[in-house]
């Protein structure tokens, strides 16, 4: 048996390049199917774990896949615009508390949400560090945004702008970090959380400029009407808010009509969320409220129905490496005739011929099952963190 062992050895590196093609292919064949399906479910099961705990979600009248998907991910590139006045409509009806989300802005590559104090109470989020945001200004940073970013309580993080081109639209605020989140294995780790008057200061809503009541600031008001101040464009605007200067923000016009991104209705019981529910849909035109796990469901229907093509797609290309591998296998015997005649006349048995020409055979499947068993395992552990991280990228 050493003997058969140590020939079958010498031959297979002597055909590594052969072999070695062959291996890659199985494997590709028998790991796709079993991958495709193990993202497919655990982002599933992520999508509705969350629709689950957010059944409901009111925002603009528009498409309720992307109100759900910006509400739940804040993935939004441009969200429908709402009133924050509806915060107290919501609440006015008694069915349920309101909870403000605003997710137009970014630093970087992660959204800034403007939402309240209730939001982190209501995910379950917990502190790693630092404290929760008190003043305007001040941001809680995920725990993925602390870790890519090497920022910690203390250190800032600054708003980007929506376009390099206009800068005027988007007021890029310097904000301190007071609080880390810890992980919550969620879209919640990937997310800059501040006030929701805080955004309202990034989109130029509010600002704070030095008082142009002091004496060094008489060259800069252009005339005075009554108790107002017209001032000239070079009046100095504060880009970070601290303790000094928080007394000088101020906000123009009504903050009903200023805008945010949707509202996560936080009802008691499901009497008081079908109230609730009932109510929008009958009474109010101007917005809408969706059914969260209802929109995520349908669109993971178009999901699994483009991911059973994929898997049809593969058992067909499976079948064509599978009949090209025994086609592979039935050359590479017919070639070794001559060895096998070699093999019969220096005494070797039948038996031992053959399973001598099987080692190939059996190398190749064993090193693709093995292969492929591992490659299952590591997409099993993986698989979803890495796509989250090439679609971010």
């Amino acid at each position: 048996m050493g003997d058969l062992f140590y020939l079958g050895s010498r031959y297979i590196s002597h055909h590594r390049a052969k072999l070695l093609v062959l291996i890659f292919a199985i494997t590709l064949v028998g790991w796709l199917p079993v991958a495709i399906q193990i993202i497919v479910d655990q982002t599933a099961e992520q999508l509705l774990e969350r629709a689950e705990n957010t059944p409901l979600v009111i925002g603009a009248p528009g498409s309720p896949l992307e109100l759900s998907l910006g509400s739940l991910y804040f993935r939004a590139k441009t969200p429908a615009r709402l009133n924050y006045s509806e915060v107290k409509k919501v609440e006015a009806t008694g069915y349920a508390r309101a909870i403000p989300l605003y997710y137009r802005f970014r630093a970087q590559d992660y959204p800034i949400v403007g939402t309240s104090s209730d939001y982190f109470s209501y995910r379950g989020l917990q502190l790693a560090s630092g404290r929760p945001a008190a003043l305007l200004g001040e941001a809680v940073i995920g725990s993925k945004v602390a870790e890519t970013m090497s920022l910690g309580v203390g250190d800032p993080i600054i708003s980007s702008p929506e376009s390099v081109f206009d800068l005027a639209g988007v007021y890029p605020l310097k904000m301190p970090v007071v609080g880390v989140l810890a992980p919550s294995f969620s879209p919640d780790d990937e997310a800059v959380f501040v006030d929701v008057k805080t955004t309202w200061v990034i989109q130029g809503l509010g600002h704070g400029h030095q008082d142009l009541n002091r004496q060094e600031a008489v060259g800069q008001v252009l005339k005075r009407e009554g108790g107002n101040l017209v001032a000239n464009a070079s009046v100095r605007q504060f880009n970070t808010i601290t303790s000094e200067n928080l007394d000088s923000f101020h906000f123009h016009g009504e903050s009903s009509a200023f805008p945010i991104s949707a509202i996560i209705p936080v009802a008691p019981d499901d009497k008081s969320a079908a109230l609730l529910l009932g109510h929008f849909q009958e009474e109010r035109e101007d917005v809408q409220i969706v059914r969260s796990r209802r929109v995520i469901a349908q669109l993971l229907d178009t999901v699994f129905t483009v991911r059973d093509y994929i898997v049809v797609g593969i058992a067909v290309v499976a079948i064509a490496t599978a009949t090209v591998a025994l086609l592979v296998f039935y050359l590479s015997l017919r070639l070794r005739s001559g060895e096998r005649f070699t093999l019969s006349r220096i005494g070797a048995s039948r038996l031992q011929v053959q399973i001598l020409m099987a080692t190939e055979v059996v190398f190749v499947l064993l090193f693709s099952a093995a292969l492929a068993a591992l490659l299952i395992a590591l997409t099993r552990q993986y698989g979803i963190s890495l796509m989250q991280q090439l679609l971010l990228a």
